[in-house]
Parts: C-alpha cells; structure tokens; sequence
C-alpha cells in the first residue's frame, strides 16, 4: 500500500463510522439501519487491519505549536483493530437483540466506536480531547438509550456527570504541557520543564483513572449497566474503560519520568483490582458482578502502565476486551431470553442454551484465571513486573487474581449446576421480573460469540513467547515473562478456588455489595459541599451584587427625576418665555424628531428584536441540540482545516 492510500486509510477508519453514524442517528432509516451499521462496521475493521499493517501518520495544522495528528504505531496497531472487531460482533448481536430505535441505537454505537478509534491514534492533545469529549457525550446517550425511563437517563447522567469531572484533567494536562513546553504532542509530554511535568502527568493519571473506573471514580460502571446489553459489552470491553488503562499504557514515559505517578497507578491498579473483587464476589446481578469485574480487571492494565509493562498492559487489555464482551452479550442474551439477569433466575441456564453455555464458560475459566486461557498468561505477566518492583505489590494483585477466580466461580455454578426440585419455585420467580422474556437465543446473537469465545482461548499468546517477545522488543521494552512456578502457582490458586466455589457457596460480603458506598460518599464530599458553595455564591450575588445594580438604579432614577425637574421648571420656562418664533422652531425640530429619529429608533429596536428571536433558537435546553451544534462547529472546523492546509 502506498504512502498516500495509507493516509487515505486512516483518516476514512476515524470519519467514516463516525459519518455514517450521524447520519443514521439522525435519520428514521430503521429498515436500512442494520444493514448499513453491519456493512461500515466491517468496512472499519477491514480498514483497521490495513493500518495496523501500514503504520500510517497524518496531521493536520490546528493551533500554534500542535497539529491535530493521527497514527498507528506497535501499541496502536495492537489495540485499534481490537476495537474495531469488538466493534463488529457487537452490532451484530445488536441486530437480533434491538428492534426498537434502530437507526438512533446504531448510528450512535457507530460513533461511540468512532471515538474509540480516534482515542486509540491521537498522537496530541488536540485529537485526544476530541475524541475523550465524543467518547463521553455518547456514552451519555447509550446509557440512557430508553430515555423514556428517568432512572436510565439519571443512570447516564451520573456516567457523564463523573467522568466529565475526571476528564477535567486532560485540559490541566494540556495547559500545562503548553505552558512547560513540551507542546501538544503526547510523545513530548514528558520533556515539560520539571515541575510542569508534574502538573501534566498528574491531569492524564486523574482523567485515566475516572475513564477506566478506577477508584475513587468505579460507582459510575455500576450505574452504566441500565443501558442496553450491547452498550454494556462495548463500553465494557474495548472502548471507553478500556481507552482509560489505554491512555496510561500510551503515556507510560510520562508516569515513569515523574517518580511518583508511576507508582501511583500501579498501587491504584492494584486496590481496584482487590476491592472491586470483593464488589464483584458480593453481587446477585450478573451485569453488576460483570460490572465490578471490568473495574477489577483493567486494574491490571493500570497496574501494567504504571510498572513499565506495556506489553503485558495492553495483551491484557485486548485479552480481557474478547472476554468480557462475550460475557456481557451472553448476559444480554439471557436476560432477552428470561427476563432476569438475578443469578437466582439464572440457574441452569447453560443447560438450556449448551452452545451459548459453553461460549460463556471459556470466558469464565478465561477470567478465572485458568491454564492455558487468554487472562491467566496475560495476567501473569503484569503480575511478574510487581514481583520485580515489589512483593508488597504482588502480593496484593495475586490475592485480587484469586478473587477473579471466586467471582468466576460464582458464575460457573449458576451455569451448570442443576436446580433441585425444591428450589425450581425460587428461581420461576425471578423469570419476568425486569422485562417479558422471549423464551429464545437467536443465531444472530449467537456467532459473535463464538468468534469471542476464541479470543478468550487464543489471546494469551500475545503474553508468551515468541508472540510476547515481539510484542514486548516492538514497544520498545525488554520481554519479562514470569516464571514456570509463578505460572504453575497461579493456574493452582485459580482451579482450587473455583472448587472451593464449586463445593461451597462463596461468601457475599457485604459492606462491599454497594460499590463499597462510594456514590453516597461522592455526595456527600463532592456533591453537597459544590451545591452548598453555588448556594453562598447564589447568596453573594442575590445580596452584594444585586443590591449594588439596585443601588446604582436607584440613583440613576434619582438623578433623571432631579433633571427632569431643573427641565421642567428652567428649560420649559425659557421656551415658553421664548418668541414664537423659537416656538415654531421647537415645534418644526419636534415634528422632524418624532419622523427621522423615532423612526430610526423604532427600526433599530425591530432589527434588535429580530437578531434576539434568532438568538433565542438555538437555545432549546436540550442536550441533544447543544451535541448537533458543536458537531457543526467542529465539521466546519475540519473543512477550514483541510481548505488552509
């Protein structure tokens, strides 16, 4: 392939899903919809194979000092066609599971993945930024998809609400990386002069941690989950969360080159990974306990960027990308099928769908931990980086891989073991209760997940030599693989624990079953003290600022009605004193005021009133419109972009 059709590539993988995806959310095309949807998203994971193989750069100019620059380099080519084909057999489970809303549900899943891909080639800030508030705005619109039922649109709100905070962070980063230096270009990041170096690292590592869920910020993935099961398994997986552990992995020579913030994302990695399995253990919702588990788990891709292992990061990133869609269809499925997604409700299920049964189960054993699947190689390898930082460290990561283990296990029962006669009741009552069941899986929600399926069998290779240590010498790093009895002890750990599971229930903790209260707590320290400060500011406005405009009226009255008088009582005495002669002039320079310097007024004031209506319009208070604006604005941006270029 050329240079200029490698270009070509690049910029058509971002613009296109991103175009077609507009369009269809804007259009009530709902019978060309999946077609359409099916046809771009396979055109886009073609394309991501192309310019994974390409290694293409583009830029174009956007401010003094930084382009908007795009490009694929080892890390990227790993993890853009990821979610890209993610991207594929999500919309086609979609197809059989969404009948509603079709072209609005895939025209915005087109530009969710969009941005997705956009995140995974910015090479500067600018691209960054765009695709991180894209990203943002339409999770907001996925996750309260059914906007007809307030709590999945406060769901979404909260989701945006708490990640947009953390997103503040880019643009600390961003002015200070200007303001160091170093410019917009990610790669330069860590030449910034010393202390706005700390500034920068600090900005990214805050606005990772809230994209990828990480504590403090893992409430709002809870709250996700009252969005559509395909929303669920895309944002879950390869975009969105996954983009956060991204972005660390991306700016690892940032993290490094601090000497704090390193550390700082390997210990954060690591909690997140221990406690939000603890959550995940303590969950009676499959899609909560999947939930908990995302956080769990993309702990170890911060905890890989954060010990300099971005090989074993990002393989673990891709593996737990595969694994985890395929989970969160197979729950989709199941709760389409059975109106539930309680695992009470769920008992037996893989009996009764053995094909969508034993998908799932790879994808269990696979998140367990179990030899040879795709999370224990790729787990392990973050794991050996912490043993050679830290035993402290690793030592926290392994009891989190037994906990990976016990939630699995916790699944595998609910799969397999049969329901004794005297429980049948129990569970007959949960069927139906969150929505009237179909009584059946489609094929269309089937293949996907058996591609998924082999990725959670195949993917670890990407952890292991040979695979690994190309992976590992192409990011610039030397491989570190764990050794044979680290490998052994941890593919133990997981297949004891998961008998332990099999042979006894395992334990619900429960001050961890409400996301350890970490909403009630963000009330309570972030949300009222800000409402109570708006209130005082409120106050200061109502009663300084508003008193002093009063005030200044007041006197501005006073002093009319003072000239109004010394008019009323020297000026009019004088004209009526006056000959009628000056009389006939006052009246003559009377008639033309009231014919050319009324009517002058009175036109301006039409004109003004007109720019207001128009003013007024685009003024509707609906989010939706803001969003079609600012995509405006930005596609007029792009056009002067390309036209000045």
């Amino acid at each position: 392939m050329s240079p200029s059709m490698a270009q070509a590539a690049l910029w058509l993988l971002v613009l296109l899903p991103a175009v077609v995806g507009g369009a269809l959310a804007i259009s009530r095309l709902e019978r060309a919809a999946v077609p359409t949807s099916l046809a771009t998203a396979g055109l886009t994971a073609a394309l991501s194979l192309l310019v994974a193989r390409a290694r293409p750069q583009v830029s174009v100019p956007f401010m003094a000092g930084s382009d908007l620059a795009l490009g694929v380099d080892a890390l990227s080519a790993l993890v853009v066609p990821t979610v890209a084909i993610v991207t594929l057999l999500v919309l086609l489970f979609a197809a059989g599971e969404i009948q509603r809303s079709r072209a609005r549900f895939h025209g915005l899943m087109l530009i969710f993945a969009s941005s997705a891909l956009l995140t995974g080639t910015a090479q500067t800030l600018p691209a960054l930024l765009l695709a991180w508030e894209v990203m943002g705005a339409t999770s907001f619109a996925l996750i309260g998809f059914w906007w007809r039922e307030q709590h999945r649109v406060s769901a979404g709100i909260t989701a945006f609400v708490t990640t947009r905070a953390a997103d503040l962070g880019l643009y600390l980063a961003a002015g200070a990386a200007l303001a160091g230096g170093a410019g917009l270009a990610l790669a330069d990041l860590p030449e910034s002069s010393e202390g706005w170096r700390q500034v920068v690292a600090a900005g990214v590592l805050v606005a990772a941690l809230g994209k990828s869920a990480q504590l403090p910020f893992s409430f709002w993935l809870s709250r996700a989950m009252e969005g559509p099961s395909p929303v669920s398994a895309l944002l879950h997986s390869a975009a969105m969360v996954a983009m956060g552990g991204y972005l660390l992995l991306r700016t690892e020579p940032l993290l490094a080159s601090t000497g704090w913030a390193a550390p700082a994302a390997a210990w954060t990695g690591a909690v997140t990974a221990l406690l939000l399995g603890a959550v995940a253990l303590a969950q009676q919702d499959l899609k909560q306990l999947l939930a908990a588990s995302t956080s769990a788990q993309l702990g170890f891709v911060v905890m890989g960027a954060g010990l300099g292992s971005v090989g074993g990061g990002a393989a673990h990133l891709v593996a737990h990308a595969s694994t985890k869609a395929l989970l969160f269809l197979a729950a989709g499925a199941w709760l389409t099928a059975l109106g539930t997604k309680h695992l009470t409700g769920l008992r037996g299920v893989g009996r009764r769908w053995p094909l969508v049964g034993w998908a799932s189960t790879l994808g269990v054993l696979s998140l367990a931990g179990v030899a040879p699947l795709a999370l224990w190689a790729t787990k392990d390898a973050v794991l050996a980086a912490a043993l050679a930082r830290s035993p402290w460290l690793y030592a926290v990561g392994l009891a989190a891989a037994a906990l990976s283990a016990a939630y699995a296990g916790k699944i595998l029962v609910v799969l397999w073991r049969p329901v004794p006669a005297a429980e049948r009741a129990v569970v007959e009552g949960h069927l139906d209760e969150e929505e009237r069941g179909t009584g059946r899986v489609g094929v269309l929600e089937r293949a996907p997940m058996v591609v998924l399926a082999a990725g959670a069998l195949v993917l670890g290779l990407l952890a292991l030599p040979p695979v690994g240590d190309t992976l590992a010498r192409a990011l610039g790093e030397e491989p570190l693989h764990p050794t044979l009895v680290e490998m052994l002890a941890s593919a133990g750990i997981a297949l004891a624990v998961l008998a332990l599971v099999w042979w006894r229930p395992a334990p619900r903790p429960g001050w961890a079953q409400d996301w350890l209260g970490l909403e009630p707590a963000t009330r309570t320290l972030v949300v009222r003290p800000t409402l109570a400060l708006a209130q005082a500011a409120a106050h200061f406005d109502d009663h300084a600022l508003d008193r002093a405009v009063t005030g200044s009226a007041a006197g501005a009255l006073g002093l009319a009605r003072r000239a109004a008088r010394f008019d009323d009582r020297v000026l009019d005495g004088a004209v009526e004193s006056g000959s009628r002669a000056s009389v006939e002039a006052a009246q003559r320079a009377g008639r033309a005021d009231d014919r050319w310097l009324d009517g002058a007024v009175e036109q301006l004031a039409a004109r003004v009133r007109q720019l207001g209506r128009l003013a007024r319009r685009p003024q509707s208070g609906q989010l939706h419109h803001y969003y079609v604006q600012a995509a405006a604005v930005l596609a007029v941006g792009v056009l002067l972009l390309l036209t000045v270029r």
